[in-house]
């Protein structure tokens, strides 16, 4: 599909790419706007989980590519989302232990598209991205990936801890960087397992990291205390391999 980011504009194109079943990422829709028509479209967002944002005539006009939105516009992914279990299948026909990244408020698209390359060097099978408060997949994240976006699926989920709570009950173990866990030479990483990686300013909410099995840290002697998450992701995702291989 290329790197551009999607916008569809007009009130029945809008409606028609929600009935299509396309993954729509945001819904802008006018503010105070409420006919039968937006109702509709609105209805439909909120059906599909997709995320709705109110705003003003000036910041629609700023967003439109054609001036002829009719108070509604939807950016659409430029890729298209895989779901969860298509990449558990990948998994499986590659005969070997599922191998997920799963990313918790990670909102830089330069951070997403380089973990996306390093899951895909790294052999991981796919990555698990939350709708909210996370970026998708836009043209930034697409170039940033230099091109592994297109081998390596992204799904995206309503709720993070649900997904690893419904992942665990098919024998997947999860392990997250944290700066106050257990050193990662000293754990076993080995079989199916999920890499969880926060953003660098709050690191893994609270409730996912509860969820996770083990907390991975990453040892380091300098003068500051964290890396970038794309970095850390990196050097996590290759002591799995490291432990995978041998």
């Amino acid at each position: 599909m290329g790197y551009e980011e999607l916008k569809i504009e007009g009130r029945n194109a809008v409606l028609e790419a929600f009935r299509s079943g396309k993954t729509i990422d945001k819904l802008y829709v006018l503010d105070g706007c409420q006919d039968g028509p937006v109702r509709t479209i609105v209805r439909e967002a909120r059906k599909h989980d997709t995320i709705i944002r109110f705003v003003d005539k000036e910041r629609l006009d700023q967003i439109s590519e054609t001036k002829k939105h009719q108070g509604v516009i939807a950016a659409a992914a430029a890729y298209e989302y895989a779901e969860v279990e298509d990449i558990l299948k990948i998994a499986e026909e590659k005969g070997e232990p599922p191998f997920l990244f799963l990313l918790d408020n990670i909102e830089d698209p330069h951070n997403l598209g380089a973990i996306i390359r390093t899951a895909n060097l790294a052999g991981a099978h796919g990555v698990i991205i939350p709708k909210r408060r996370a970026v998708g997949l836009t043209a930034t994240v697409a170039k940033t990936s230099a091109g592994a976006i297109n081998y390596t699926p992204v799904a995206k989920v309503t709720n993070l801890t649900a997904t690893i709570k419904e992942l665990k009950e098919k024998g997947i173990w999860f392990v997250c960087a944290d700066m106050g866990g257990t050193e990662m030479y000293d754990l076993d990483l080995k079989g199916p397992i999920g890499l969880v990686i926060g953003s660098e300013g709050e690191g893994v909410s609270k409730l996912v990291r509860e969820n996770c099995d083990f907390i991975a840290s990453i040892p380091m002697k300098g003068d500051i205390d964290s890396l970038n998450a794309s970095v850390a992701a990196g050097v996590l995702a290759y002591e799995i391999v490291r432990q995978r291989k041998f």
